[in-house]
């Protein structure tokens, strides 16, 4: 009955969750969830504005273009060159994306055969890893490891499996580690995707969640870093658009082409009320980025106290709206995540459920309120850890 391809997927580690969580809740429980990363704040009044305002319009209400209105590409390639300092040509080098999800999932349709090798990170946001399953290929895992960062070494990847690799996917600031990655380390990337001929995909949709002064960079202010790869970026975290489903992917005009060829088979395009929506939020005003930055680090350093009160100690994250913590003793991510939800009400996401290298740690996120920030710490203190 089932595609042979439904058996190399396993069921999606947000959804488990979500349906764990929904058990607690019809028990009674008053779940705090801490799990998924999903902003808890609204999108900002002036897009929401946007949006109303577009949809009045009957033009926008037709099918969108496949690669994204000009209008938005323009908005794209100012956001970036104001941001990054890179600049792009909104004709070829930006492709509009519903959510960058999206192009991540469909970028390996795109370039890679039965057989082919994709490079991934473990731990990883699991897109990466189920693109390149649906297309067909097998994802290598390159281990993301405390000793190293958590990142990737490239010179310990077997020579045969890079010879059989398409694509390098990165992501930095870095879901669920949230380590963050300097320069040297792109420039490290560049080198070996153009010494073996791999297209870079760098998923860079938290680099505006930075605290402590940091400031995130993009894989494309690197030299030769447009020859080989793109970056995907979106609107979902940076100001609270999650469900508007509302990306972009940008850099070498080869590859975004032959990635919009398959959106052309696959999908329709973005809303265009959306996309007018998303040039609102590119070239208006920034505080609200700024007073999102400072709510987040809030409770990134409540939440830091709390665990440190606990016994589990971490380094404070420059970036992302994740805590990676590791297990207690005597815990797997998966048994320590387990007792969280059943003794405390409380939804952790287990590091296994994002590779086998995953182990040992759980995932927190940031997008919940200080006041149940606070209830979760006070439920886990009380447990014997």
């Amino acid at each position: 009955m089932y595609a042979n391809r439904m058996s190399t997927l396993p069921s999606y580690l947000f959804a488990k969750l979500d349906q764990l969580k929904s058990e607690k809740i019809k028990q009674g429980i008053k779940v705090i969830d801490l799990g998924i990363g999903d902003p808890d704040q609204p999108t900002p009044e002036h897009i929401i504005r946007s949006l109303c305002a577009a949809v009045e319009d009957p033009s926008t209400h037709k099918y969108p273009s496949y690669e994204g209105m000009i209008s938005f590409r323009e908005a794209v390639s100012q956001w970036y060159d104001k941001t990054f300092g890179v600049r792009l040509d909104p004709g070829d080098q930006v492709l509009a994306l519903i959510g960058s999800k999206e192009g991540l999932a469909h970028t390996p349709l795109a370039f890679v055969n039965p057989g082919d090798v994709t490079l991934v990170p473990d731990p990883a946001y699991p897109v990466y890893r189920m693109g390149t399953l649906i297309a067909g290929g097998t994802p290598y895992p390159m281990p993301l490891l405390a000793e190293n960062g958590f990142l990737p070494d490239l010179d310990v990847i077997p020579r045969s499996i890079v010879r059989s690799a398409k694509i390098l996917f990165i992501n930095y600031p870095n879901n669920p580690t949230s380590a963050i990655a300097e320069k040297k380390f792109f420039k490290k990337v560049v080198d070996f995707a153009s010494d073996n001929g791999l297209i870079v995909c760098h998923d860079n949709a938290y680099s505006e969640m930075t605290y402590d002064g940091y400031k995130a960079p993009s894989f494309l202010e690197t030299k030769g870093a447009m020859e080989v790869g793109i970056e995907f970026h979106s609107l979902s975290k940076t100001y609270n658009m999650t469900g508007w489903r509302l990306g972009f992917a940008v850099g070498n005009s080869d590859v975004l082409a032959c990635l919009g060829k398959v959106k052309t088979h696959m999908d329709s395009g973005v809303f265009r009320a959306v996309q007018t929506a998303g040039i609102t939020a590119l070239t208006g005003p920034q505080d609200c980025v700024t007073r999102m930055r400072a709510t987040y680090q809030e409770r990134r350093d409540l939440l830091l106290a709390g665990l440190r009160e606990m016994g589990i100690s971490v380094e404070p994250p420059k970036a992302t709206f994740y805590v990676w913590a590791p297990v207690p003793s005597g815990f797997t991510s998966m048994q320590f995540s387990n007792m969280l939800l059943d003794k405390a009400g409380v939804v952790v996401t287990p590091g296994i459920g994002f590779g086998e290298h995953g182990e040992g740690y759980i995932r927190l996120s940031l997008t919940t309120s200080i006041e149940k920030i606070k209830e979760a710490i006070d439920r886990m203190r009380n447990l014997e850890i």
